[in-house]
């Protein structure tokens, strides 16, 4: 697929800088220039400055709001040459925060510092997601997932013992055996199956009402990509699937999951759906699909906007998906 890294988190060549993460050195120096900045993050949520066009904030790395990270920030890389660093403050407490307005599917609240513009604020990446540039998208994407990462592996996966971060934040190393732990990326497929013209869609339990999206579901050990999309298919509506293709991936950090976008031709139309699973999957003509995208279908709503699922229907309907 020729535009496949255009999505959202797609590339955005940012440099990663790889070979600087082992020289504590290197880090300490590039963390003290005047031209490194803090990617700040709470409880998942990117600093973002709401401004239009909106951005991910981009704070001085001493700024009081920095000073309030648990542990040592996460090196990203490199960003027209100057390193930037992801700072988790999850222990700071806003005043008037209602801890059931949290963690929702899309979460809409937003949470500002004393310290900082009143137009600054941690936003849930989902809702902004498609707010900011691809550059700004990846250094959040990155962020989030990493600290997320450190966040459920403080404890050694061989021994139990606590582990400590190395390597600028990308490894954790067991203090008593002395294992390393690197960070963990799940793969998902999500599959675009077509028979003739229509597409198989399919809405889980708990989502908003009339939200449909492409099937999806975790690659198992031992297992292919196209072997993944037919499983997964059959297992979830009884729906046969031939051939299948590989067309873009996503970076998905939510929490840790990178989305194959993958074709595949139906074989069978009879739906059998698993209720474990879904709550509904039906057949949508592009007719329907493009009702949907304009807001004109009498039940159905697309597939959220930045999510790779939006962008192969999206291409889908414009047939450029080659």
């Amino acid at each position: 697929m020729k535009i496949a890294e255009t999505v959202t988190f797609g590339g955005s060549s940012l440099d990663r800088a790889g070979e600087l993460r082992n020289d504590a050195g290197a880090l300490e120096a590039a963390a003290s220039d005047p031209s490194a900045r803090a990617v700040v993050f709470w409880r998942g949520k990117p600093l973002v400055d709401t401004t239009r066009p909106a951005q991910l904030a981009r704070l001085p790395m001493d700024h009081p709001v920095t000073r309030l990270a648990r542990s040592a920030p996460v090196f990203l890389g490199r960003e027209d040459g100057a390193a930037r660093f992801a700072f988790d403050i999850s222990e700071w407490e806003p005043e008037g925060l209602e801890p059931d307005q949290l963690g929702g599917f899309l979460d809409p609240t937003e949470q500002r510092h004393p310290d900082l513009s009143e137009h600054v604020v941690f936003a849930e990446l989902r809702r902004v997601m498609t707010w900011l540039t691809p550059r700004d998208a990846e250094l959040a994407a990155t962020g989030k997932a990493i600290l997320g990462w450190h966040e459920t592996h403080r404890f050694c996966a061989k021994c139990g013992a606590a582990s400590e971060p190395a390597q600028g934040g990308w490894q954790r190393r067991c203090v008593s055996c002395n294992a390393s732990h690197f960070p963990r990326t799940d793969p998902v497929v999500i599959m675009l199956i077509t028979h003739g013209n229509s597409v198989l869609m399919g809405r889980s339990p708990g989502w908003p009402e009339g939200m449909y999206s492409l099937l999806a579901g975790f690659v198992e050990p031992g297992e292919t990509l196209e072997a993944a999309v037919r499983r997964e298919v059959f297992e979830e509506t009884g729906v046969h699937v031939g051939s299948v293709g590989y067309l873009a991936s996503q970076p998905w950090p939510f929490p840790a999951s990178l989305m194959f976008g993958c074709s595949g031709i139906a074989t069978s139309t009879d739906i059998t759906i698993d209720p474990v699973e879904i709550e509904d999957a039906m057949w949508v003509s592009r007719e329907e699909m493009m009702q949907a995208f304009a807001g004109d279908h009498p039940f159905m709503l697309p597939a959220r906007k930045g999510a790779i699922a939006h962008f192969l229907l999206e291409n889908w309907l414009a047939d450029r998906l080659e």
